[in-house]
């Protein structure tokens, strides 16, 4: 496909440091039902995972919990030793069993898992680091002071949040340098407004999981279809378009464990709305966030 190629997202620097391309790829659906053990099609989801470079895509999120362990080992197995690629992982759940995540942010865990990481993944030092979740059941604090430690020993390079506030962001601001943070947002789930914003002013890179949800923007009719038809692409794909577009630090991470589909994601690099298509987008997800 001539027209799939990540590099059309544009860039951003991790870190102020590392250029990576804005559409990315997140690693959680190459594993099983509930993201829970090896995935259904292991030969295809590692022909996806070798596809990534061959299409421009040189950012990809990942996580201990994936599995877990399997989404991480999985990437080794296909991409290792990542000329090119940026690898992101996280830790901060424990899993029981599909569909199961329990926050556990003890510092000691936390240590253990990113040096588990960075034995699975095969590197000397891991590209991005995020905290999965802040725990409740252990002071902030001290799971920001894990964070700080693990860039002072170089097992880190850079660290970043995930599903937090602007006021956790700040706290964290204090004891290390946020590079990014990632949190549920897409057309229509808005509730982070504040945070996007608050990253974009302060050159965090936000990381927006579930991009692709567009809820009943999908439906017959509506705006979003109208604009897609226009275009020629999916429904789905104009909203990546309309994520790429919402701001310079947006890095969504669309997932996916075939080779089509994520073609399909990586071709919305080449959509471009209007400023006109992108503010009616715009009011139609906070109508259905309102709703």
């Amino acid at each position: 496909m001539a027209d799939v190629d990540a590099g059309r997202s544009g860039t951003f620097a991790i870190g102020g440091e590392v250029k990576i391309h804005r559409l990315g790829f997140g690693a959680m659906r190459i594993t099983g039902a509930g993201i829970w053990g090896p995935p259904a099609d292991r030969a295809e989801a590692l022909r996806t995972l070798r596809r990534l470079p061959e299409i421009g895509v040189n950012f990809i999120d990942t996580a201990d919990s994936y599995g877990p362990d399997v989404s991480e080992e999985l990437i080794h197995e296909a991409l290792y030793p990542y000329k090119g690629l940026f690898i992101a992982t996280k830790a901060g759940f424990t899993r029981s069993g599909p569909n199961s995540w329990t926050p556990h942010g003890a510092p000691d865990y936390l240590r253990a898992q990113a040096l588990k990481s960075l034995k699975k993944l095969g590197v000397e030092r891991i590209d991005l680091w995020q905290l999965h979740r802040i725990d409740p059941k252990v002071p902030r604090e001290a799971q920001f002071a894990l964070v700080r430690a693990l860039l002072d020993e170089g097992i880190i390079a850079h660290a970043g949040l995930s599903e937090v506030s602007v006021a956790d962001i700040k706290a964290a601001q204090k004891v290390f340098k946020v590079a990014t943070v990632q949190n549920r947002y897409n057309l229509v789930e808005r509730g982070s407004e504040d945070v996007l914003d608050y990253c974009e002013a302060e050159g965090i890179g936000f990381i927006p999981w579930f991009p692709l949800a567009a809820g009943k923007l999908t439906e017959s009719g509506s705006v979003l279809e109208e604009i897609a038809k226009t275009h020629g692409h999916a429904p789905s794909q104009v909203a990546l378009a309309w994520l790429l577009k919402r701001s310079p630090v947006m890095l969504p991470i669309p997932g996916t464990s075939k080779v089509a589909h994520l073609e399909e994601n990586v071709a919305a690099a080449s959509i471009t709305l209007s400023d006109a298509e992108f503010a009616a987008l715009d009011r139609a997800g906070k109508a259905a966030s309102a709703a």
